[in-house]
């Protein structure tokens, strides 16, 4: 958006609006099958006044996912090296799985995004993301050899956490479909509590 002054409320609203339509449109058909005129048209704004506010397509799928990727990382931040280990681990999954249920656009646009080779993320995973994992995962091997949970590989502790808990987002259609009107969620987070409680309790 062109300008030195701080944005009025209209301004604020209308750059809310388009980024809250192209979630939207991007979980839906991915970064390659969306246009700006979908988004446009989801956010109820004419094309050159959202190009006002976005010169691209590929701005605002930036945008939507530097936003994503701080809220995706929050839990894994606030895993306490200070708590008990196996209820900090637990809570962490908790959370994930509660993000899957809260955010599941969130969630496909990120996959969408890997899926495609993450090529505007990509510096951000190999920089951030991996710095903080390396860093977690640090903290997992002290809790192992502490003995304080059990002894797995700590990456692939993370990978099958994250693949677990965002499966119910990414492929909800599939989950849905097999489950019917039963809501997944009711029975997801007793089954990965129980999943990972015995794996994890030394």
């Amino acid at each position: 958006m062109p300008s030195d002054r701080a944005p009025t409320r209209i301004q604020k609203k209308n750059r809310a609006a388009i980024l809250e339509a192209a979630l939207n449109v991007f979980s839906s058909h991915g970064f390659r099958g969306s246009t700006v005129d979908q988004i446009a048209a989801e956010s109820g704004l004419s094309k050159p006044n959202l190009l006002y506010y976005f010169p691209s397509k590929e701005a605002i799928h930036t945008e939507l996912l530097s936003g994503l990727l701080e809220t995706w990382l929050a839990p894994l931040h606030d895993l306490d090296e200070n708590g008990d280990p196996l209820e900090e681990l637990l809570s962490y999954i908790r959370r994930k799985l509660q993000m899957s249920q809260e955010l599941p656009r969130e969630s496909r646009l990120f996959a969408n995004e890997l899926v495609q080779g993450a090529p505007r993320i990509h510096e951000a995973l190999s920089q951030n993301l991996k710095a903080l994992v390396d860093e977690k995962t640090t903290l997992l091997t002290k809790w192992m050899n502490q003995g304080k949970i059990a002894r797995v590989h700590p990456y692939h502790l993370m990978f099958s956490i994250w693949a677990l808990t965002q499966h119910y987002a990414d492929f909800e259609v599939q989950v849905r479909a097999i489950l019917g009107d039963e809501d997944p969620f009711e029975g997801a987070e007793t089954f990965v509590d129980t999943l990972y409680r015995k794996l994890l309790t030394p």
